[in-house]
């Protein structure tokens, strides 16, 4: 009877140390994904007013560059686009409107770097407003994309741990999508080229052109320039040497009817 009694304690102690633990996971998702929503809605408020701004940029540039008609139609289709799966989108972004954002975020990009083939333009001051609220917003997108994209990393990560993955298929917690840049212009950093950086000059006039080394400076081979290893040797026995020689003790100083190289042998005194 005993035994019986102390075997029905412990099974209730682990169930009730189970239980405990399903709804410590179950409110860790639920809290998981508040936090995902609550991120999600900082960066739906920054889109939207981007939805605000790209009308406005539209008919400025198109007002000085009307060349540019195909990009502005793009972003005009892309913004339609988006927002309306904005409008069927539920708490948290689908996958089609991370893809659209993505594009029309590429394309905003692509039309304030062509407009800097238009002088005009880039002097108006309503484009100039208008640029800077847009990368202020496209600034706070990407704060509030990356604060998004780590609280989706802490929520999937416990759909698929285990055991919470268990509370994750009983309760049908789903896997949240990133929001993310896939666009290789975005990625990749800008190259330095240190040549040139440094050519301002004609290569006619003694710069090397960009990209390309110095050629090996060749000694004692006709170009001017002495060979080190050369210079300081002794010179040949059948080659007098250019260095100043001191006199002999046998040679007397030059008299006054001038100084006369003293000759092979006896030394000859100066006529006068």
């Amino acid at each position: 009877m005993g035994t019986a009694i102390i075997l029905i304690v412990i099974l209730v102690v682990i169930v009730v140390i189970l239980a405990l633990v399903a709804i410590g996971s179950y409110n860790g998702f639920v809290k998981s994904r508040n936090m995902i929503q609550e991120s999600w809605r900082q960066i739906d408020v920054e889109l939207n007013r981007r939805y605000e701004l790209i009308p406005n940029l539209v008919e400025t540039v198109r007002a000085y560059a009307a060349h540019e008609r195909n990009t502005l139609e793009d972003i005009t289709r892309l913004r339609s686009q988006a927002q309306s799966v904005a409008q069927t989108d539920g708490a948290l972004p689908s996958q089609q409107r991370a893809d659209v954002e993505e594009q029309l975020s590429g394309a905003v990009r692509n039309l304030i770097v062509s407009v800097e083939a238009y002088p005009d333009l880039k002097s108006n001051q309503n484009f100039l407003e208008l640029q800077r609220q847009l990368a202020e917003t496209e600034d706070r997108i990407a704060a509030g994309r990356r604060f998004y994209n780590a609280n989706v990393r802490v929520y999937n990560t416990k759909v698929e741990s285990v055991p919470s993955n268990l509370i994750a298929n009983t309760f049908h917690f789903e896997k949240a999508t990133y929001f993310e840049v896939n666009d290789p212009s975005v990625r990749q950093a800008p190259g330095v080229s240190f040549g040139e950086i440094a050519y301002r000059g004609d290569p006619q006039q003694g710069q090397l052109p960009p990209q390309q080394s110095a050629p090996p400076v060749q000694f004692g081979t006709g170009n001017g320039l002495p060979d080190p290893q050369q210079q300081y040797a002794t010179p040949p026995q059948n080659q007098q040497p250019t260095q100043y020689q001191q006199p002999s003790q046998n040679q007397q100083p030059p008299a006054q009817g001038g100084y006369q190289p003293p000759q092979t042998g006896s030394y000859q005194p100066p006529q006068q």
